[in-house]
């Protein structure tokens, strides 16, 4: 269960506490057809694992025919406005983003003492605790969306029921090693059900609701 602030005496709902209605949190991530989300061997020079930046390449089309990935990348970009991703996404990550992942606050998962790191765009919070992280994204969000960054952390929402949707997008590539997202998240069968798919010449996006 999402652990929220204590309610002031009187209040019964969480936007009166925050001003704002809840934001979604959505899991987003490009994967192959064998279900990796990046190669083997990450490394701080290798973010993505070895033959994971395949999976972003659609990113990077140009021309008419990659109008609906752009789209897609743009809708998402116009909903975020917090993001929470785990310890090492951030360490093999930064010094390729440069800033924050998105350009919204944004708070990592560690057990480490770390003081508020100022990036351009905005900032990194670190938090002990995926929930605590969750909390602390949500009220940052302001009612938009809270992505989750991070095979790890995806992992501990799903397990803890803390996620709302997930964001596929599915690249025609066989990986044949690296890191899983549905791995670790509860021995049950959790049921999705499917709100959208779009094929573009690149790639599948779907997108799934969790039912609560």
């Amino acid at each position: 269960m999402l652990l929220l602030p204590p309610r002031p005496q009187g209040v019964i709902r969480f936007p009166e506490v925050w001003g704002v209605s809840v934001g979604k949190v959505v899991l987003t991530f490009s994967m192959s057809l064998d279900g990796f989300i990046a190669g083997p061997d990450i490394s701080l020079d290798n973010a993505m694992g070895v033959g994971g930046d395949r999976l972003h390449k659609w990113m990077f089309h140009g021309g008419p025919e990659n109008r609906i990935d752009l789209g897609m990348a743009r809708e998402l970009l116009a909903k975020v406005g917090a993001v929470v991703l785990g310890k090492r996404t951030y360490d093999v990550g930064l010094q390729h983003w440069g800033d924050t992942p998105y350009p919204v606050p944004s708070f990592v998962v560690t057990h480490e003492k770390l003081g508020k790191l100022e990036m351009e765009s905005a900032a990194f919070t670190f938090v002990d605790g995926v929930e605590e992280a969750l909390n602390q994204a949500q009220a940052a969000a302001a009612g938009k969306v809270v992505i989750v960054m991070g095979a790890s952390v995806a992992q501990q929402m799903l397990k803890q029921r803390l996620a709302d949707e997930i964001y596929i997008q599915l690249v025609p590539v066989l990986l044949g090693g690296g890191s899983r997202l549905f791995e670790n998240f509860g021995a049950a069968p959790l049921e999705l059900v499917c709100d959208r798919a779009v094929n573009s010449p690149y790639i599948t996006h779907l997108k799934y609701k969790i039912p609560k």
